[in-house]
């Protein structure tokens, strides 16, 4: 696995480690101070979660209350960009990294996993972020020729992905002159997936349409010509033969006279049965072929869809928490545990040191969050550039004279 900011670890674990780190001794004081910073963290997110409530309620599809007064143009892109705002920072709380724009062209570059070309118009989007965390090398057998054929290949797995998007206005579409199916014009959805492959990041998109790949279209249309080419011979071969001669006899170049008797007429009807029917069945078959393309990119989303709109925030509200409360009491263990001052490049190695050789991971300990953190709640010294723990004692009484300042505030 690749360095990422995220903890892969449940906050319940790691509260359970870094109690077996610090000794039976500390054991019932520690849980203590668990308990108390993680209600405090709880409450100063529950502002950023009823900002992001409030700033995507004008423009929620899923919305079943009423507004007061309408909303201006002016307002709802206020509303808009204040959301962004907010979304931002709790996905970057939640340590979620920005896919870039490369990355997204890679994606419609590269050849789906699942065999799905997909077409994305993304004229349509006025503004589109996409955010992953966790990154993977996996491993894939891809079958082809009827399962005759096996191939693995390697590829770039995402953990998880969400997605904003905010479409553009009506008077966009109208001009386009295609009304969106799906979505409402200036509307802004929030999205959140699982285990999505690298190469298949298109198909995330709202608007994405299957596509044939040209694999598809040169079975297809080598069937359709041989078989075509079959039925023009067996069944409309003499009856066209006929026809041709009685052309050329009608235009003079030919002067034998040519006869089409009832019969020659009742053969190249017939004929011509098959021949549309068979014409209909390969579109049937072209048709039918791009449905189970459809149903296999829904049945592929519908088990990596997490959640959707306002459900996505707070998801991902609760895992910003998590990770501030993982990161918190991981520096502040590791300096109570430590018989000396550290600074904060020493305290980040020894963290990253202790998971890569006690739990076989590697990552990159988000240092900086967890001090300022620390820091901003008084439950570290700071002398110029080194970091030492406050008594537990201390770090509770701290906590719980914040947790009354917050009620009295209440």
């Amino acid at each position: 696995m690749s360095d990422a900011r995220f903890i892969p670890f449940r906050k319940h674990d790691i509260i359970n480690l870094c109690q077996a780190y610090l000794g039976e001794s500390q054991s019932g004081s520690f849980m203590e101070f668990a308990t108390l910073l993680q209600s405090v963290t709880h409450y100063q997110y529950h502002e950023l979660l009823e900002s992001l409530k409030n700033n995507y309620a004008p423009f929620d599809p899923n919305s079943d209350t009423r507004t007061l007064t309408p909303i201006t143009n002016e307002q709802r892109a206020n509303y808009q960009s204040a959301f962004a705002k907010d979304f931002a920072t709790v996905l970057n709380a939640a340590n979620f990294e920005t896919i870039t724009n490369q990355d997204l062209q890679d994606a419609l570059n590269e050849e789906s996993l699942f065999k799905v070309r997909l077409a994305v118009e993304f004229d349509d989007f006025a503004e589109v972020v996409f955010y992953r965390r966790g990154e993977s090398q996996k491993t894939e057998t891809l079958r082809s020729f009827w399962g005759l054929k096996k191939k693995q290949i390697q590829f770039t797995n995402y953990d998880r992905v969400a997605i904003f998007i905010r479409f553009k206005d009506k008077q966009y579409f109208l001009e386009k002159g295609k009304m969106p199916v799906g979505f409402e014009p200036n509307s802004t959805i929030v999205k959140l997936f699982q285990n999505v492959p690298k190469a298949d990041l298109e198909m995330l998109f709202p608007n994405s349409e299957v596509k044939m790949r040209p694999i598809d279209k040169l079975i297809i249309g080598s069937s359709a010509l041989i078989g075509g080419a079959v039925v023009l011979v067996t069944k409309l071969g003499a009856s066209i033969l006929l026809l041709i001669a009685l052309i050329a006899f009608w235009g003079g170049w030919r002067s034998e006279e040519v006869h089409m008797s009832q019969q020659h007429f009742i053969t190249f009807a017939i004929g011509m049965g098959v021949f549309g029917s068979f014409i209909f069945k390969e579109w049937s078959k072209f048709k039918n072929r791009k449905i189970r393309f459809m149903k296999a990119l829904a049945d592929n989303l519908y088990f990596k869809n997490l959640d959707n709109n306002a459900g996505v925030f707070h998801t991902l509200v609760d895992a910003a928490e998590e990770e501030d409360v993982k990161e918190a009491l991981l520096a502040y263990t590791f300096l109570l545990k430590s018989e000396s001052a550290m600074t904060a490049e020493q305290l980040d190695n020894q963290i990253e040191q202790w998971f890569k050789e006690q739990h076989n991971c590697q990552l990159d300990f988000e240092i900086d969050d967890a001090l300022n953190k620390l820091v901003k709640l008084d439950l570290v010294n700071q002398q110029s550039d080194l970091y030492s723990a406050v008594d537990l004692d201390e770090a509770k009484q701290r906590l719980d004279a914040r947790w009354d300042d917050y009620f009295k505030f209440a």
